[in-house]
Order: C-alpha cells, then structure tokens, then sequence
C-alpha cells in the first residue's frame, strides 16, 4: 500500500496530510464507535454551547484498539520526521471521536489544542471519518495566515499541523461529520 505525504509548502510546513493509513472497514469500524458519541465536547474544560457544539466519546488503548494507536503512531512519526521535527514521546492520550450534528448546528470555533492532564501537546491529527457527501458545512479550517487554509473533506485524509495553531471547525447545515481526533505529545518546547 502506498502512502501519500503531502505538504502544503516546502518552506514552512504548518501542516502536513496522510492517505490511505485505514482501509474502508477500519474507517467504518472507527465511524461506528463515533456514533456512540454522548457526551458533550468541551472547550477549555467546560461545556461552552457558544465555542463547541459536539459529542464526543473516547477511545483508550485495549487489545481491541491498539492497531488503531499503531496505525496514528507510525503516520505522526513519519509527518513529524519529514515535516516538524519535534520532540515526541508519542500519543500521550486517549482518542477522541467526535460527532458534529445538522441538528445542533455542530461547530467548534477558534482554538487552539493547548494539553490538560500534564501532557504538552505538540501535533494534532484529525482523520476524516464521513464521506464528504453525508453533510455540508464542517469546514476544518487552519488559520497559519491572514486568511483561513479549509482542509480538503476526503474519508480517510488524516491532517497533522502545530497544537498552536488556531483553527476550527465551522456549523454542520446538513448531516453528520464524524472525526477521530488526537495528539503528538512530548517534552515542553525550550
């Protein structure tokens, strides 16, 4: 299987995408675990309805999941080697499914993925789980200019750009899209 590294420029990388790290049935076992999202997405370590509107549900490392930490390791190592260069110990946390609903509007505006718990998060990964024709709207955008970058909608595209970057996802207006989301971490930047 090929894989396709892609950076969006030469000079400075403020992010970098991934094809092809899951197969069809690995992305739908992936979007089955994300439906049963309940919980609602926080911002800043509160339900915030007016920055995040979302459910979420978590996936840790068992036997039944550590292909999935497998497959997001070997991606961020490779991006990271060819891109970044940071510090990594790895993914530090547990991976989050995340569901944004027509129905509610679903949304996350600007952020920035700055880590709880102790961690130092360094890279944020997203992977597509929706085909881009299940919603509309849901725009993943990277602010890494004066004008917002929206990021490609393709299943199985997974983007890796900076913790700090700022970005957000814009309203859903119609359907669901689904995400797994998860971080690089690794010793605080000196």
């Amino acid at each position: 299987m090929q894989h396709l590294l892609t950076p969006y420029s030469k000079e400075i990388d403020p992010f970098a995408w991934w094809e092809g790290a899951f197969t069809n049935e690995e992305l739908d076992w992936l979007k089955n675990k994300a439906a049963q999202a309940t919980q609602p997405g926080m911002a800043g370590g509160e339900i915030r309805e007016n920055i995040r509107r979302s459910e979420v549900n978590w996936l840790g490392y068992a036997e039944d999941t550590k292909w999935v930490f497998k497959k997001l390791s070997h991606v961020v190592s490779s991006l990271n080697a060819n891109y970044f260069g940071f510090d990594l110990t790895g993914l530090g946390e547990e991976l989050q499914l995340t569901n944004y609903h027509e129905a509610r509007q679903g949304t996350y505006k600007w952020h920035q993925d700055f880590g709880g718990f102790g961690t130092s998060r360094k890279l944020s990964l997203v992977l597509q789980l929706s085909d881009p024709e299940d919603y509309e709207g849901g725009e993943l955008q990277l602010l890494t200019s004066s004008i917002p970058t929206t990021i490609k909608k393709k299943r199985g595209l997974i983007t890796v750009f900076p913790a700090w970057t700022l970005h957000q996802v814009t309203p859903v207006i119609k359907g669901t899209r689904q995400t797994l989301v998860t971080w690089a971490s690794g010793p605080v930047f000196k």
